[in-house]
């Protein structure tokens, strides 16, 4: 297993670095510690553009080569990061056309990173250009396992430009998806307000304008500007498999952030690399959220560096963040006890970031392994230490193994765009917090689950689950439909189905293309004020714990033959059904008209595990997080204490400690922000 650091050698020289004599000292002193720490990959280089190709075309990768043979010399390989996403200052000088423009026409100017126009193809000609020179000079590197393209593409509100050359090309996107004008004004809908057009040339990008822009032309802008991004890192995929094709090529992604469409991102790539995120105040629950997404990015056709079928975390966090209002250290244990939430949902590879605090520019005080003074305060570096020396042991066991879910959210990112536009029925509604809510209830009692867009093969999932599809294609729907016909069991909400593919509403009802699914038809939607509430009652079938409030939304549902689980209980349509259930073919079909408190998701997950036969990992007390690996019948259990206390677990069955080797039943005393890693199985 890949159990590393990211390193920024470059900061690491005369003057910040070093000495007089021998500038690159520093460099052999931190190859020494990684390896005592037991750190066997470092990623280099994805900022270094400009030290790189000081001058255009006077290349210098000899600094480079010699890190990575210092790294040879000490028995750690090498992810070389492509330097696209820093493009030097002597290039914008030269070409300041590869700035780009925001939605006022105003220029985003040179000198930090991401300062370009990914559209502009003087830009991709002098990254293939510093690509290719450094496949040639560092691409047969013995130490050299994996490439990462780029750095976190699309952050820092980098996705859209408006710069000329990007209108040409959005034209020729669209004329490429619709090939006729009158297709693009009927299924634009730009008859609305009388923006007809009888040219490509006359579409407009979605500059700033006095009104809103129609919607469909906003998703289909996110779609184009995802496409972008999307074929800027295929491009130097292809250029990398063609030049250096025994090496795999990854990305790094966060879940949620960037508006680009993460699932055609990782069809670009090997294998898909996480920016994870561990700070003070984060949630258990969220942050497994985001790694399991990310996991689910990629399902198929994985290629790691060690053949693995995992992804990597390439960015694990080893400290505070330098962004915040206020940015507190992460607390002893965190560090240890997140990373192996990653490792326990499918990570193969994992990589800190960073390696030591630098001395200049504006990360100086984000968190890290090693602080400026590398002798100094050695209390992250002891305890990632006792992580390396742990995954040693861990890694014959976890080769191979997988997450394997009986459960799946859907998601995809246009219907993320859509629900991001202005004019929303209720703009307080936020999709991300709806997903979370269904994902924290199965987080909260240990049921694993996936993700996937609406479009994929759903039938190995006993539950699926569909918080707000509000842009539903009739493709989409005939895949759900046939997904319970044959047998499964869907829970659907509101503002599903609102709008198809185009963003054009139904004229058959809401939802879209399901409403004979769910056997109800929504008649009309009451976007409800945040602090204002309505209330549920529920019939007997529903267990409940707590009064459960209607909350954001209320579907007012007309039903046709479904069964009625719960109904509102004020306002003109108390009585009305709030919460259905349908028989479709051999499945059921459940439905929610309503946004409600977190308590609610749990009673409705006690309900659906009886429901669809789903049943817990390990039965442990409700602070303590289990995930589990499983291949071949061999099943390895994580448990995570997640309290600032010991937690008391009664074991039923002989368990055996991989961390330990030791075996053990009843009860076990799991210490503040403790893991176990276990199996069933006694030692033989």
């Amino acid at each position: 297993m890949y159990f590393g650091v990211d390193y920024y050698p470059e900061h690491w020289v005369f003057p910040y670095g070093g000495t007089a004599e021998n500038p690159e000292a520093g460099w052999e002193r931190d190859a020494e510690l990684m390896a005592k720490a037991g750190i066997n990959v470092v990623r280099i280089g994805e900022f270094t553009w400009g030290l790189c190709e000081p001058e255009e075309g006077k290349f210098d990768f000899d600094w480079l080569q010699r890190v990575m043979d210092i790294m040879g010399e000490h028995g750690i390989s090498v992810v070389l990061g492509t330097p696209t996403a820093a493009p030097p200052i002597w290039l914008a000088k030269k070409h300041p056309e590869i700035l780009p423009l925001d939605e006022d026409g105003r220029l985003k100017h040179e000198g930090t990173r991401r300062a370009v126009c990914l559209t502009s193809g003087v830009f991709w000609d002098y990254s293939k250009r510093i690509v290719t020179a450094m496949v040639e000079a560092l691409g047969q590197h013995p130490q050299l396992i994996a490439w990462q393209l780029d750095n976190a593409i699309g952050g820092e509100d980098t996705e859209f430009s408006f710069n000329e050359v990007t209108r040409e090309e959005w034209h020729l996107w669209l004329q490429a998806k619709y090939q006729t004008i009158d297709r693009l004004n009927e299924l634009l809908g730009l008859r609305f307000w009388a923006q007809t057009v009888t040219s490509w040339d006359q579409v407009p990008m979605p500059m700033r304008t006095p009104a809103k822009h129609n919607p469909a032309l906003l998703l289909d802008w996110n779609r184009f500007s995802s496409d972008t991004m999307v074929q800027f890192i295929k491009m130097q995929a292809d250029l990398l498999r063609e030049l250096c094709p025994q090496h795999p090529v990854t990305v790094t992604m966060r879940a949620f952030i960037c508006k680009f469409d993460h699932f055609d991102m990782a069809d670009a790539v090997d294998f898909v690399s996480i920016e994870s995120n561990v700070a003070v105040q984060a949630k258990a629950a969220e942050l497994a959220c985001d790694v399991d997404m990310l996991r689910c990015l990629k399902k198929s056709d994985i290629k790691t560096p060690d053949g693995d079928c995992g992804f990597w975390a390439m960015e694990q966090k080893a400290g505070q963040s330098s962004w915040e209002e206020v940015n507190s250290l992460v607390r002893p244990g965190l560090i240890r006890l997140f990373t192996y939430q990653v490792i326990s949902r499918g990570a193969s590879g994992i990589l800190y970031f960073r390696w030591r605090q630098p001395r200049i520019g504006c990360e100086k005080f984000y968190g890290a392994i090693l602080s400026q003074h590398v002798e100094g305060n050695t209390r992250v570096l002891k305890e990632i230490s006792q992580v390396g020396e742990e995954l040693k042991l861990l890694a014959p066991t976890l080769k191979d193994t997988k997450v394997v879910a009986d459960v799946c959210i859907l998601y995809s990112h246009d219907n993320d765009w859509a629900l991001s536009q202005p004019n929303q029925p209720n703009k307080f509604f936020k999709l991300q917090e709806h997903v979370q809510l269904f994902y924290s209830a199965l987080h909260g009692r240990n049921i694993q689950v996936d993700f996937a867009r609406p479009s994929e093969d759903l039938s190995r999932y006993k539950l699926v689950i569909m918080p707000s599809l509000h842009v539903l294609a009739a493709a989409e729907a005939d895949r759900l439909k046939l997904y319970v016909q044959n047998g499964g069991t869907l829970v659907g909400t509101f503002n599903s189905g609102l709008v198809n593919q185009h963003h054009i509403t139904p004229d058959t009802g809401y939802p879209n293309e399901l409403t004979e699914l769910f056997g109800l038809e929504v008649l009309e939607f009451d976007p409800i004020p945040p602090g204002e509430e309505n209330h549920l009652t529920f019939k007997g079938v529903f267990p409940t714990s707590h009064m459960h409030p209607a909350r954001l939304w209320c579907d007012i549902i007309e039903p046709k033959g479904c069964q009625i689980l719960a109904t509102y209980v004020k306002d003109f349509y108390a009585g009305r059904a709030a919460m259905t259930m349908n028989t479709y073919g051999l499945g059921k079909a459940v439905y929610i008209g309503t946004m409600s408190h977190q308590y609610f998701y749990q009673d409705l997950v006690v309900w659906l595990r009886q429901l669809c036969s789903l049943q817990p990992l390990l039965k442990v007390p409700e602070n303590v997080e289990v995930s589990m690996r499983e291949k071949d019948g061999t099943r390895v259990f994580f448990l995570l204490n997640h309290q600032n206390s010991p937690v008391r677990i009664q074991f039923y069955k002989p368990m055996h400690d991989f961390l330990t080797g030791s075996s053990f039943s009843g009860n076990y005393d799991l210490p503040p922000y403790g893991v176990l890693v276990l199996d069933e199985q006694r030692p033989q």
